[in-house]
């Protein structure tokens, strides 16, 4: 225990003299955790509080495009501009200056009530007569097409949502325009209303589990980028390592009696006590900070000791990773590059840059393999989840066994090198 304790003093006083080393461990984290929250939150606001401004040229002007520019000016998302040419539009949109232009074509609600009109007058006629006796007969109507220019730079998935969203709004018109022809047909009173329009199958968004909890930017960053800043202790560790193999500290421990995995300990205990402190500043800021410069405050109310305790076992992967860099690595242009590539592959397979199930299925395969996917997992299901130990002990025993692991190749690799 002496030996284990002198070590851990040695390792402490190694860490403190280097204050450009502690102002990277501790400061930088919080710079990234703080910036990218506030570009996600902003994100957020933009689809969910700001109105995106778009382009509308109405080449209707009948009662469905008033339909469509009261839908839009009515929803949430939109601030619509109406615009006299297409051109105009086109050349608006594909500068940047606009994401979206809507043009709606000509004679849109005259062919629409037309085509509507003979579709029901042949139903109509239908009835009571033999259904050989009436050949269908086809509308020489041509479709009609709602132009949507996007702005190049548009993400598809914003497209996608935009064009479901104005797909299911001209559907609703077309089916109110059924409705309405067959209401015509079928009373002299247009006043009266024996159609039922509105929609019979509804969507409920339901949180399983029994408190709801609205996931936010903070409570999905905070976890995520906590555990990379976590994971990157790997480098001074490692870089202290070869410095100690470099400049013979190494070669002067080893001539007292102290085993290799005593020599661990001591980095192990100081580095672990450094992620810990990496982790608790992070929930400060989230708790006290956040608020401040108006982003949504982290929750944190009966889950800090279960959070402590998926934190603890996740610095210990990020510890075992770098004892093992600094054993095998030979000098600090080896240590550090590896180590700095290493931990940005292993947050990109984890879901830190982008969520595992929007990857393809063989990177959702490989993302199994990362400890920064079992570590973000486990932080997920108390943030959001709500879950109690027995749930998260799975990652915690994946986290233990790869710092076991890297442990014991550290010291095996380290007997047979200096066996030889």
């Amino acid at each position: 225990m002496h030996k284990l304790w002198a070590s851990t003093y040695k390792e402490f006083l190694l860490l403190t003299r280097d204050i450009g080393g502690l102002a990277i461990l501790f400061l930088m984290p919080l710079f990234l955790v703080v910036s990218i929250t506030l570009v996600q939150n902003d994100t957020f606001k933009t689809l969910k509080e700001t109105k995106i401004p778009i382009l509308l040229v109405d080449n209707d002007q009948g009662e469905v495009s008033k339909t469509i520019q009261e839908n839009l000016k009515n929803s949430p998302l939109f601030e619509v501009q109406l615009q006299s040419s297409e051109a105009s539009v086109k050349e608006l949109v594909r500068t940047g200056k606009f994401q979206l232009g809507i043009v709606i074509p000509k004679n849109l609600s005259k062919d629409l009530n037309q085509k509507v009109a003979e579709n029901v007058e042949g139903i109509l006629e239908k009835f009571g007569e033999k259904e050989e006796s009436i050949p269908l007969v086809k509308s020489k109507l041509k479709s009609k097409e709602i132009k949507l220019y996007f702005d190049p730079a548009t993400q598809f998935a914003f497209r996608n949502s935009i064009k479901s969203g104005i797909d299911q709004m001209v559907s609703k018109i077309e089916t109110q325009t059924i409705y309405k022809a067959f209401q015509d047909e079928l009373t002299e009173d247009s006043t009266e209303n024996f159609f039922d329009a509105e929609p019979f199958l509804l969507f409920k968004e339901i949180v399983p589990s029994e408190k709801a909890i609205i996931p936010n930017a903070t409570q999905h960053n905070i976890p995520a980028w906590t555990l990379f800043a976590i994971f990157f202790i790997i480098l001074p560790l490692s870089i202290n390592m070869v410095k100690e193999k470099n400049q013979g500290t190494f070669i002067r421990l080893r001539t007292h009696p102290v085993s290799y995995g005593t020599f661990l300990g001591g980095k192990t205990v100081v580095f672990l006590g450094v992620a810990l402190v990496q982790f608790a500043l992070m929930l400060l800021v989230g708790i006290y900070f956040f608020p401040f410069i108006g982003l949504p405050k982290l929750d944190v109310s009966g889950k800090l000791p279960l959070l402590f305790f998926v934190a603890f076992f996740a610095g210990l992967a990020a510890v075992g990773l770098g004892l093992l860099l600094g054993t095998i690595a030979k000098t600090q242009e080896q240590s550090a590059p590896f180590g700095a590539t290493f931990v940005v592959i292993l947050a990109a397979l984890g879901g830190v840059w982008v969520p595992v199930f929007a990857m393809p299925k063989f990177m959702q395969v490989l993302s199994n393999i990362s400890p920064m996917n079992w570590g973000l997992n486990a932080f997920y299901d108390v943030f959001l989840r709500n879950v109690g130990i027995s749930e998260v002990l799975p990652e915690i025993a994946l986290l233990s066994l790869f710092f076991a692991v890297t442990v014991v190749i550290s010291v095996v690799y380290n007997e047979r090198k200096n066996t030889v």
